[in-house]
């Protein structure tokens, strides 16, 4: 009796990539039948370097629209399942999970764990893990001009698969600065009720330290019809809070956040930037001090308490740790409570 074998092939698209696409490539070679890059228009040497790793390029006049990049890719490649990843991503662990697509029909989507790297400070690194779908049926295609989004309706499934992404520390965030903003703001005067576009203007914005630009965005998002149920909801929300906290308008900010204690209960991030608004707060108004810090100490505490949650769309790694554990360790030092401060820290340690 014959099994039937499923193809999977990598499909990415690139543009000036060549310091990062051989790390992709050299990532998922071994777990797929085919690797095509769709090359948009470089100038340096990505092409040849994508062959030279296995890879099939192919080229594509690039029209200010992901999606019928995307679209492209995909029809060139022609499998039972695609692996979607972009150049300044790569496949962390997760291999055999793609071997076994061979053997698994084409019946769902499968939603990967991306670990994006960020610089929070000069001379700190941190993560924020969001789930994408991007384990594809062969036939499924994308919309959007920027942040694209596949079309279907199947199911949805979580797979083992964690893959890197660095393209926001600092050095890819001054490389890519503007590439997408003006994708965005086209797509929204198309689709003025997009509360998913809204919200992805306002992380572009803010991941610039534009916080006017970014809580326009964000309130923008949180005003439209289904935005509260969305998946992306919470990061929304921890990010809107810290906006308005850099903005000065702590008022508003502690308005939003009591809107949200039901929504964000079970949020290690929420509570994470409740505490440091709260702390900000304390600072500004040094006579509520008294107040304002047991609260900003119980969210720290409620952080712990949670614990990581990597199953939260934007959770950052450390806030349901050792990130909760140095701002409430700072609070207790400052607090004549040394010896707990130092019990925290031994028993949440910076990696």
């Amino acid at each position: 009796m014959s099994v039937t074998r499923y193809r999977t092939a990598l499909v990415v698209i690139a543009r000036d990539e060549a310091p990062r696409i051989a790390r992709l490539l050299d990532s998922a070679r071994a777990w797929v039948d085919e690797m095509l890059v769709l090359d948009t228009g470089s100038r340096d040497e990505t092409a040849r370097i994508a062959r030279a790793h296995g890879a099939r390029v192919e080229h594509f006049a690039w029209c200010d629209d992901f999606s019928a990049a995307r679209n492209h890719a995909l029809a060139l490649a022609p499998a039972d399942w695609h692996l979607v990843l972009d150049a300044d991503e790569w496949l962390m662990t997760g291999g055999e999970t793609l071997q076994a697509l061979r053997a698994t029909p084409p019946d769902f989507v499968g939603a990967v764990q991306l670990r994006d790297r960020f610089d929070p400070s000069p001379g700190q690194q941190a993560e924020a893990i969001t789930w994408l779908s991007r384990v594809l049926p062969g036939s499924v295609r994308y919309a959007g001009l920027v942040h694209e989004q596949p079309q279907h309706n199947l199911s949805v499934r979580r797979l083992p698969l964690v893959v890197g992404h660095d393209g926001y520390v600092a050095e890819r965030l001054a490389h890519k600065r503007g590439r997408n903003r003006q994708l965005l703001e086209q797509a929204l005067a198309q689709s003025p009720e997009d509360a998913y576009l809204c919200y992805q203007l306002g992380k572009d914005c803010a991941v610039y330290d534009e916080h006017s630009a970014a809580e326009a965005a964000f309130e923008r998002a949180s005003g439209l019809p289904g935005a509260a149920a969305a998946p992306w909801w919470l990061d929304l929300v921890a990010r809107r809070l810290f906006v308005l906290k850099c903005l000065g308008r702590h008022a508003d900010a502690v308005d939003f956040a009591q809107t949200q204690m039901e929504a964000g209960s079970e949020s290690p991030d929420f509570f994470f930037a409740l505490g440091d608004l709260l702390l900000d707060l304390a600072a500004t108004r040094p006579e509520q001090a008294g107040e304002l810090l047991p609260m900003a100490e119980a969210a720290w505490r409620r952080c712990l308490e949670l614990g990581e949650r990597p199953d939260q769309v934007g959770a950052v790694a450390g806030r349901g740790s050792f990130l909760a554990a140095h701002n409430l360790a700072v609070v207790l030092e400052g607090t004549d409570r040394a010896t707990e401060a130092a019990a925290l820290r031994a028993a949440h340690p910076w990696p």
